[in-house]
């Protein structure tokens, strides 16, 4: 038995126990934040530097660009990037913007190029980034192709995914960063899914919505028809691998896994229970047997607002239009759950923070992901390398 195969084995009792006494796991006492960190214009930038721009972020899924010549342009936190696989298969990340006068190259969105040409004076870029051609060079003058490279941004492949830092020439170690979590990862196997498309909604400020993510204590209140029917609310297990998580939640059938081997538990994901799991600091993967559902969180642009992409693939293509179509109204009930039941609520939670009511979020001993999460956003915070890492 494989060590992540005996650790899901272990979080599965744990959720059986729970659900067989009713409790739940539980950290050692409740944690007030300050109502202040989710409005502060000045906490924001601090966790834009010391957070956003300096940490891993997983901008796209490997089967975004599955083939040499793909590239996904994109704005993050007013940030343009441009991920490339170049004729070798090799991925790239950099800045989308013509090292000429600052022009974007290409518009949000996918495609397929070999080359990117400037559409304000037609210089022209492979798609690795190298100046391959000035216009008019005889009437414009010498250049130094190797200076006007597109601005590099450190970029990654691993898992079936790309992560990026959005500061050039940062150091980069993303199975360091992954640590533990990184065979979990591994072992979706997402690299050789279907994408299926995204989708963008709208929410608060970035902590409030990935609040909602890290916990099942609003199952019965906020999803009383949609949720809470099929799994039990305010019961879960928490997991920590460095700054990420992996929580258990167990559905209503999970008694009936007393029948199977132990040593098979782990072979029952979404059969008895699910995972979510979370890349630190802003992405939550849901995996369901037919479409998994990933979510990333993009701060911004005021504190008080957040845009998320929601990201759908399938562990096949579609065999046929009837099967597209199935495929397609579950990413968007998924999508349509997360938008109108959680972000809703969420952007209202905003509004309640701001009119000054509460001095401080009060997270439970039952909420132990989020407290996990808030004591590693202060942790990045503090900017100390000595300082011990938060535990759960």
């Amino acid at each position: 038995m494989t060590a992540l195969a005996e650790q899901i084995n272990r979080s599965v009792e744990a959720m059986l126990t729970y659900v067989e006494t009713q409790t739940t796991d539980q950290a050692a006492d409740i944690l007030k934040v300050p109502a202040r960190d989710y409005l502060d214009p000045a906490r924001f930038e601090l966790e834009m530097a010391r957070i956003f721009k300096r940490l891993p972020l997983m901008l796209a899924l490997s089967i975004e660009l599955p083939n040499p010549g793909d590239y996904k342009a994109m704005e993050v936190m007013d940030i343009p990037v441009l991920i490339t696989r170049d004729r070798a298969g090799q991925v790239h990340a950099m800045l989308n913007v013509c090292t000429h006068r600052g022009a974007p190259l290409v518009k949000a969105g996918q495609g397929t190029a070999s080359r990117f040409v400037c559409p304000y004076h037609a210089w022209t870029f492979q798609n690795d980034g190298r100046l391959f051609a000035v216009a008019e060079k005889a009437k414009f003058g010498e250049v130094e192709k190797d200076c006007h490279r597109l601005k590099q941004l450190p970029c990654q492949e691993l898992a079936g995914m790309i992560f990026v830092i959005l500061t050039p020439g940062l150091a980069m170690d993303v199975k360091s960063y992954l640590g533990g979590m990184l065979d979990d990862l591994e072992s979706l196997d997402f690299s050789h899914w279907h994408f299926c498309g995204n989708r963008d909604i709208q929410g608060a400020n970035w902590k409030i919505a990935y609040d909602g993510y890290l916990e099942g204590y609003h199952f019965a209140a906020a999803h009383p028809e949609t949720v809470h029917p099929r799994t039990f609310s305010n019961i879960m297990h928490f997991e920590g691998f460095g700054p990420h998580l992996r929580i258990g939640f167990p559905q209503r059938s999970i008694g009936k896994l007393r029948d199977v081997p132990r040593a098979d538990w782990h072979r029952h994901q979404n059969d008895g229970y699910d995972f979510v799991r979370t890349l630190f600091p802003n992405l939550s993967i849901f995996v369901a047997p037919e479409i998994a559902q990933i979510a990333l969180l993009l701060p911004g642009p005021t504190p008080g607002q957040n845009r998320t992409i929601l990201t759908y693939a399938t562990p096949r293509p579609p065999a046929d239009e009837a099967e597209r179509e199935k495929m397609a109204m579950m990413a968007s009930f998924f999508g349509d759950v997360t938008n109108q039941e959680d972000y809703v609520l969420g952007l209202s939670i905003q509004k309640g923070l701001q009119s000054g009511a509460l001095d401080h979020v009060t997270f439970g001993r039952n909420e132990r992901g989020n407290q996990y999460f808030h004591r590693w956003v202060d942790h990045y915070l503090t900017d100390d390398p000595a300082a011990p890492p938060p535990r759960l």
